[in-house]
């Protein structure tokens, strides 16, 4: 084993203590994993990763996930389990994450693995390990450095294979998320949402003085009536005074018909 395969085995490859036996994939006999695996797809930018890979770290005090192009058409985090979870708790660990930081993206664009793979029922959809050559294109996936990733934006792949030394060596300075701190962030994760949806809804409303936020839950409906909306607004004693006369401007036709009826 050289020393790129046994950071591989590290950090992603379940059975990885010495109890169990070397795993050679990403989900062992039970269907546990250890890589937990985001891939985003151009046009999605380099700017979009970054905000995951930061984020995770200062706001759920999570190890740095690592960086990499998947070869193709985009980059991918990783993020490393100290033990294997079954792939459903991954899943939703996964979907959790996506729904607080990549919630108002295409679906088209993103990929969590694992998954399950919807053209094979009853299969796992599993990332692949990394450096790898796509076999149509001959171009490598590769684990990257933070600091040198975003020059990979427009071509998220490398054209030569990557030194098995190199790609170690960003490795071995990365650390597997804590079965305690997985669970934490779970909770967290939940309970933020739980909030959000019992917290009245937040609209932005612009004028001529300005943008504020109206508070008013009855706002969050799609498809809201236009005279519902601007009553709500001119009502609201939380919005900006000027919002709330320009609110009332746009009403007085609407009165002032009635009242002649």
């Amino acid at each position: 084993m050289n020393r790129l395969q046994a950071e591989l085995q590290r950090l992603y490859l379940p059975g990885a203590s010495h109890e169990d036996p070397p795993a050679t994939g990403l989900a062992d006999s039970d269907g546990r994993v250890r890589a937990l695996v985001v891939e985003l797809r151009l046009p999605i930018g380099w700017d979009t990763v970054a905000a995951l890979w930061q984020d995770v770290q200062t706001e759920l005090d999570l190890p740095a996930p690592a960086i990499a192009v998947n070869g193709i058409d985009g980059y991918q985090v990783w993020f490393s389990l100290q033990q294997p979870v079954a792939v459903a708790q991954a899943m939703k660990f996964l979907e959790a994450l996506r729904r607080r930081y990549l919630g108002d993206m295409a679906p088209r664009l993103m990929t969590l693995m694992p998954a399950l793979d919807a053209s094979r029922p009853g299969q796992l959809r599993l990332a692949g390990l990394l450096p790898a050559v796509q076999a149509e294109s001959g171009r490598w996936s590769a684990f990257l450095a933070p600091d040198l990733a975003g020059l990979f934006a427009d071509e998220p792949w490398l054209d030569f294979p990557p030194s098995p030394d190199a790609q170690a060596d960003l490795l071995l300075r990365l650390r597997s998320i804590k079965p305690a701190d997985f669970l934490r962030v779970m909770d967290q994760l939940q309970a933020d949402e739980a909030q959000t949806a019992q917290d009245p809804v937040a609209v932005p409303l612009q004028s001529a003085t300005g943008t504020a936020w109206c508070q008013d839950p009855a706002l969050a409906a799609a498809d809201i009536d236009p005279r519902r909306f601007l009553l709500a607004v001119m009502r609201d004693p939380s919005a900006e005074l000027g919002l709330r006369v320009e609110a009332a401007k746009a009403l007085l036709p609407y009165f002032e018909v009635g009242q002649r009826d």
